[in-house]
């Protein structure tokens, strides 16, 4: 690709963190490289925060956090529709920038990368419209405050939408942020912070509202959930590292939110729609290459249509070009990391040692892309639901084949899983694809491919997490709730 297509250097090399409303040198004077998931070159860099940068940036969050609980929830509102439109003003040069570090194709970026955090923000802010802050209860005026400092630590998946999440919640319910982006891609965090100070400036917002400290999740994230000065932490990212956070966390009682992971299942009923069952799904289970922890990994059919479904899934993926992310035909980018890549691949031989069909792609480097982190498209089938194929996020471009023989097998299959954060159900009878979802122990649940919604909860049971984001919930997450006997 083109040198002038891959991105401002203001935009990838940065030397400052944003703390108390300015850009300030670290604690500590390393650094750590960003790299070019497309050709695993160093795309740039950013300070590496410490301990004692998140101290400053806690502090500076305890002041600003005062005056922002006092203000007006209309002022909120406002603040947050600005920070959409200076996202959306900046959209390209944004989607560039996740698209180089995440590997996700430009158009997507564009749209889903950075579109969908621009589209959250307004909607916390039409949700703070009409969000009830008080409400009688017999005698008592329960009321709903502020909780205060949020720390919000995020991956690297959806980068900017993950961030967004939260720091729209904690911004609507009055709270101030400490933040703390993924290493593997923390760019679009640092164009958040340039869209804030702006916005700041503009509408005077407290110094210390928003702060923006990277570095290392065994230094910078357990200094955030281990720190005093913190109301709430707020986690996305892997299962594991999710457990970390709660015992860093408990030292202080501080409350949890975790988003984790998620290995969904796409029940497609005997009645479905065949053909745009799965290549819906397929199209779903490889969204971001399959970077996605809500994706449906695992389509579950009916037994005796599974060779159908194979033939439908290898045709719906052959259609996904793999290729670089910001050339014009890729529907596949590669993944964000060598390390993610191996981690892939390997689950991709132990599909074969496990004894499924190999129906598309495989281990293999892809021809034709010598450098980046790129894997294959693979699809396996007749994969039994007990197999470490089918039970643990693989978290790339494999998609698992589940044969039922019925309904309630189906359904138990789906809940057979530690986690349970997402998934599908596809039937030509409405009222029966709904009676399966409520039976799904999910957090969220499409039937017939519809549509994300980013005003409704999103969270998880099980080990996929504690707490929803979006919408009102996503509220309501960082805020205390006060009883008042009068």
């Amino acid at each position: 690709m083109s040198d002038q297509l891959i991105a401002d250097p203001d935009l990838t090399d940065r030397n400052a963190l944003y703390i108390g409303g300015s850009w300030r040198h670290p604690a500590g004077d390393a650094a750590d490289p960003v790299i070019n998931a497309a050709d695993g070159t160093v795309l740039g860099g950013v300070p590496r925060g410490t301990a004692r940068d998140v101290d400053s940036a806690v502090a500076a969050a305890r002041t600003a956090s005062a005056a922002w609980a006092a203000s007006d929830p209309a002022l909120r509102a406002h603040a947050l529709r600005e920070l959409s439109a200076g996202i959306t003003a900046r959209r390209d040069a944004i989607a560039r920038l996740i698209s180089l570090e995440v590997g996700t194709p430009l158009k997507i970026s564009q749209l889903v990368q950075v579109g969908l955090p621009a589209a959250v923000l307004n909607a916390f802010a039409d949700t703070l419209d009409s969000y009830v802050w008080e409400h009688e209860v017999g005698t008592s005026l329960v009321v709903r405050e502020p909780a205060g400092v949020v720390g919000a630590i995020t991956p690297w998946n959806y980068p900017l939408h993950q961030l967004v999440a939260k720091v729209g919640g904690a911004l609507a319910a009055g709270c101030a942020v400490v933040a703390k982006p993924a290493g593997v891609a923390p760019l679009s965090a640092f164009a958040l912070a340039d869209v804030f100070a702006e916005v700041a400036g503009r509408l005077g917002l407290p110094a210390g509202l928003f702060n923006l400290v990277p570095g290392p999740g065994g230094e910078v994230g357990e200094a955030i959930a281990g720190h005093p000065g913190v109301d709430v932490v707020s986690f996305t990212g892997s299962t594991a590292a999710g457990a970390k956070v709660m015992r860093s966390a408990a030292a202080h009682i501080t409350r949890v939110s975790l988003e984790l992971g998620g290995k969904s299942a796409n029940i497609v009923l005997p009645d479905a729609d065949l053909g745009r069952a799965v290549k819906t799904g397929v199209n779903n289970a490889f969204l971001n290459s399959g970077q996605t922890c809500s994706a449906w990994t695992r389509m579950l059919v009916p037994r005796d249509r599974q060779d159908e479904v194979v033939e439908l899934a290898r045709a719906a993926a052959d259609r996904l070009t793999l290729g670089h992310p910001l050339d014009p035909a890729t529907r596949l980018g590669p993944l964000a990391s060598d390390r993610q890549r191996e981690t892939v691949r390997d689950h991709i031989r132990l599909g074969g040692h496990e004894g499924a069909k190999l129906v598309l792609g495989g281990a293999e480097r892809p021809e034709g892309l010598a450098d980046g982190f790129y894997v294959r498209p693979t699809i396996f089938a007749d994969v039994g639901n007990a197999s470490r194929l089918a039970q643990e996020e693989i978290f790339g471009p494999v998609l698992v084949i589940i044969p039922y023989d019925s309904e309630d097998e189906a359904v138990d299959l789906a809940n057979d899983s530690p986690y349970g954060l997402a998934g599908g159900v596809w039937s030509t009878d409405a009222e029966r694809a709904l009676a399966v979802a409520r039976r799904i122990r999910t957090g969220q649940v499409d039937i017939n491919g519809a549509a994300f919604n980013p005003a409704a909860p999103f969270g998880g049971y099980k080990k996929s997490g504690l707490g929803r984001e979006f919408g009102v919930h996503g509220i309501d997450e960082f805020t205390e709730t006060k009883a008042i006997q009068r």
